[in-house]
């Protein structure tokens, strides 16, 4: 099969905030761009965050408030040089992508109105009602395009091309109609997004498979911190489709079945404006304890009547939408049933401060680069606050664009050729796929893997139930070689892309699984109930694992850059 060959300066894989804040930035540059995104760029999953994006604006508040309570959030994980760059620079990014158009909601002087977050010192969100996100990929998609980038939608992305510590390129396959081609590039950037989809419950797209950590894995490099996934406490009940922090940070109040305002036990300073990992683990532990709520006892309530109609209907209009759509409650009249639901991905694919993708600790992957939640850069350590996801994609998106110019220029980047044969391992996936004769089901296999994550690897974990996904993995992956798809066409196969996803899938599980068994103490979202405590002694450090051919994994350890906040006990 012929293989057409492109040619570009830059290839970004990924079409949310981070992807589309570089692409805007190369293109204006001058340099010839290529997106290459499984979706149209507005279907990005950056649109479905609703409550904010955090900067220091107000006269009250100040940057290294900021800091500290990222850092205090992160449960001292996260790198602190990092954390003064994101937040330094927060408040200047709002005011980028304000006067680029996106529309905020205001206060009655014309300032942008910002709400509480969880675990913020001080009212830091700023928000579009409750669909920020969606203000802000709709604002940036139409800089972008007014740019002229050249946008590949709906191409799937199967490979990076990578040699002798270089990548020249990427892989890809019209989805239309599997058509292959090679993108040849002098830089790769991925912003691909994050991989809770891996659990049965949870807040992401169904596009959310972690293809791009399982890509970089295949070839050898490592990922970073993949043991902490962060369990949002908020998604409505039974689906996860996510409820808003923003519904706690106007004031929503969370209950149990026997009326009792329960975070007065866990949080008894912040309430339900704790940290997202001790919330989640305060719903859970109600639920597990016989005090839930709804018709199967497996959720909490959230009361936001007292709000009244009218401030409901401002600032939270989509979110009492969605309640009423898939649970048929109304929040201004009753509360609604949430519970926890996988959200976000802490760790990911390891990057330096600029955004290049590193090769072990210590050195990095010319030509090489990653922004927004598929990589680990590591703002977010252990937990994210909630509105920092925002402020990452959009600050390291721009900022790492700048970056890969200055690579440019400076000619530290050139075209490696790429030949039709760096096609061969997608070809060879998408001939196992589409050939293989066997009995296995991929929905089946998947649902499976993410009922297995959620009870075994999920909010509370031990290394028993570790030990027992780990076989339960090592089973899933061998009978992955016994699946067969039932559409054998070549147009719109979604078939064959979702059972190349849950190869992605299965890799990645494995990373999140392994990190945790070999990370021996509870901290942030990573949660071992045989652990309980944090241990800086053995722990304050980042994972960085690699996976063998044959799919088991290396573990070693990087240090955290630690910088004026000493870590002390966390507690709100």
């Amino acid at each position: 099969m012929s293989v057409q060959i492109h040619k570009y300066d830059v290839v970004i894989v990924g079409a949310g905030l981070a992807g589309l804040a570089a692409a805007r930035e190369l293109q204006r540059a001058g340099k010839k761009v290529a997106v290459l995104t499984k979706l149209h760029p507005l279907r990005s999953h950056s649109g479905a965050a609703q409550g904010g994006v955090n900067a220091a604006l107000s006269e009250d508040d100040d940057i290294e408030l900021h800091m500290f309570d990222t850092v205090k959030g992160s449960d001292y994980l996260a790198d602190q040089d990092a954390v003064e760059l994101m937040c330094s620079k927060a408040p200047e990014t709002i005011r980028w992508i304000a006067n680029a158009g996106a529309a905020f909601s205001r206060n009655e002087d014309g300032t942008i109105a910002q709400r509480p977050f969880g675990g913020q010192s001080k009212p830091r969100a700023c928000y579009a009602k409750d669909r920020t996100g969606l203000t802000l990929l709709q604002t940036i998609y139409e800089q972008a395009d007014r740019e002229n980038v050249t946008f590949f939608d709906e191409w799937y992305v199967a490979d990076i091309i990578y040699e002798d510590g270089v990548v020249k390129g990427v892989v890809a396959y019209n989805i239309r109609d599997l058509e292959p081609a090679i993108f040849n590039a002098k830089a790769v950037m991925f912003a691909t997004g994050g991989y809770a989809r891996a659990f049965k419950i949870s807040s992401n797209a169904h596009a959310n498979t972690g293809d791009g950590l399982s890509i970089v894995a295949r070839h050898g490099l490592p990922l970073e911190d993949m043991e902490f996934v962060q369990f949002h406490p908020t998604g409505l009940a039974g689906s996860g489709i996510l409820i808003s922090e923003a519904a706690r940070g106007e004031g929503g109040r969370l209950y149990n079945s026997l009326g009792e305002r329960f975070m007065e036990k866990y949080a008894p300073e912040k309430m339900e404006l704790a940290p997202r990992d001790v919330v989640s683990r305060a719903i859970t532990k109600e639920i597990l304890e016989g005090r839930g709520v709804g018709p199967n006892k497996d959720a909490v309530a959230i009361d936001l009547t007292h709000l009244g109609e009218k401030i409901i209907m401002e600032r939270l209009p989509e979110l009492r939408d969605l309640a009423i759509t898939f649970l048929g409650q109304d929040m201004i009249k009753e509360p609604i049933h949430i519970a926890a639901t996988a959200h976000y991905s802490m760790g990911g694919i390891p990057v330096d401060i600029d955004g290049h993708v590193k090769k072990n600790p210590n050195e990095i992957v010319r030509g090489f680069y990653a922004a927004g939640e598929c990589a680990c850069v590591s703002v977010h350590g252990a937990n994210r606050l909630g509105a920092n996801s925002l402020l990452e994609a959009l600050f390291f998106g721009r900022h790492v664009g700048k970056h890969i110019i200055e690579d440019l220029e400076s000619n530290k980047l050139e075209l490696c050729d790429a030949k039709e044969s760096d096609a061969d391992r997608m070809l060879n996936e998408i001939k196992f796929c589409m050939n293989n004769n066997g009995t296995e089901s991929v929905p089946k296999l998947r649902s499976e893997l993410q009922e297995s994550m959620t009870a075994n690897a999920g909010v509370f974990r031990t290394e028993e139930t570790l030990l027992k996904q780990r076989k339960i993995l090592k089973e899933l992956r061998e009978r992955y070689k016994n699946i067969r798809i039932d559409d054998k066409s070549k147009i719109f196969n979604t078939d064959l892309q979702e059972a190349i996803e849950f190869g992605h899938m299965l890799d990645y599980a494995t990373f999140i699984v392994e990190g945790a068994i070999a990370r021996k103490e509870s901290r942030g979202a990573h949660y071992r109930e045989d652990y309980t405590k944090r241990d800086d002694e053995n722990f304050l450090k980042h994972t960085f694992a690699t996976m063998n051919e044959d799919g088991s994994i290396n573990i070693e350890y990087g240090d955290v850059k630690l910088g004026k906040f000493e870590p002390q006990e966390r507690t709100y």
